[in-house]
């Protein structure tokens, strides 16, 4: 059987964590998060006036009821950053006002490395790696954005 396994998408010290933190939020310990157990949960943090419709809001991000494996999941997605292929892009042309589909490596390398959350050389480094670079030095985002969001083709 060849299914996607959400447990292996981490390493099992980082799955324990992810269950204790899923039990200290299952407040009323049936296996599930829903409403009350967030509520209480936030409780227990001292906001005690968290609306009803973000919490609804924070249930509706799953695609069903929240037992651990929804919890994974949910994570897995966040972690592994699978925004929309689309909402990447969007980013990317930011940088790209004349819509051409690409934005030059040491202009992106330096956005990179001196904004936010900044990049290591390293980390600029790999991600030149799987991106597809003209010989003019040109990175083509839309490229690198499907293999953000779908992962590197395999040779089979």
């Amino acid at each position: 059987r060849a299914s996607s396994n959400v447990f292996s998408m981490f390493e099992q010290t980082q799955i324990q964590e992810f269950k204790e933190a899923f039990t200290l939020i299952d407040q009323n310990r049936d296996g599930f998060i829903d409403k009350e157990d967030l509520k209480d949960t936030y409780a227990s943090l001292g906001k005690l006036n968290v609306k009803d419709n973000e919490l609804e809001d924070m249930l509706k991000e799953a695609s069903g009821p929240i037992n651990f494996t929804m919890f994974l999941n949910l994570f897995g997605e966040k972690l592994h950053g699978t925004d929309p292929e689309d909402t990447i892009v969007n980013a990317f042309k930011l940088f790209d006002p004349d819509a051409k589909g690409f934005i030059h490596k040491d202009e992106l390398q330096h956005i990179l490395m001196t904004q936010a959350d900044k990049f290591s050389a390293e980390e600029v480094r790999q991600m030149f790696q799987s991106s597809n670079i003209d010989a003019a030095g040109n990175l083509d985002y839309k490229s690198l954005c499907y293999i953000i969001t779908h992962g590197e083709e395999q040779e089979e």
